[in-house]
């Protein structure tokens, strides 16, 4: 149903670093950068992906950063959960709710929740059955 998603971050080059180390281990690295040369109002947004295709996006423009917000990416297994959390929290994420399986949703869902440096709620989760 969703082509992307994005949000408003403090400051980019703390975030990049963040989701750089975070998302490594899901596969997902920078696709597309949008210059502020090329939004024209000095802004600077960084879209992560795979395969060229930017499917989660951060970016410097706005008047508030979207303090609150929550994003699940899909993992491919368990272990890539645990690894997003390892890498994530090493990188500077807080805690909020370390890997493990969350029946209440269903049998197989497997998640781990940080907080960003902006006090975003990223969770990976799997739905297999490992």
């Amino acid at each position: 149903m969703l082509d992307h998603v994005g949000y408003t971050v403090s400051d980019i080059a703390a975030s990049q670093a963040f989701y750089d180390a975070a998302l490594a281990p899901l596969g997902l690295s920078i696709q597309m950068t949008v210059t502020p040369e090329m939004t024209g109002d000095g802004s600077t947004h960084l879209g992560y992906g795979q395969g060229g295709k930017p499917d989660f996006w951060i970016g410097d423009a706005g008047a508030q950063v979207s303090k609150g917000t929550h994003i699940a990416l899909t993992a491919a297994s368990r272990a890539e959960v645990d690894a997003f959390y390892a890498a994530a929290i090493a990188a500077g994420g807080r805690d909020n709710g370390a890997p493990g399986i969350r029946a209440h949703y269903h049998p197989n869902y497997y998640g781990a929740f940080v907080i960003d440096p902006d006090g975003m709620n990223v969770e990976a989760v799997s739905h297999r059955p490992e």
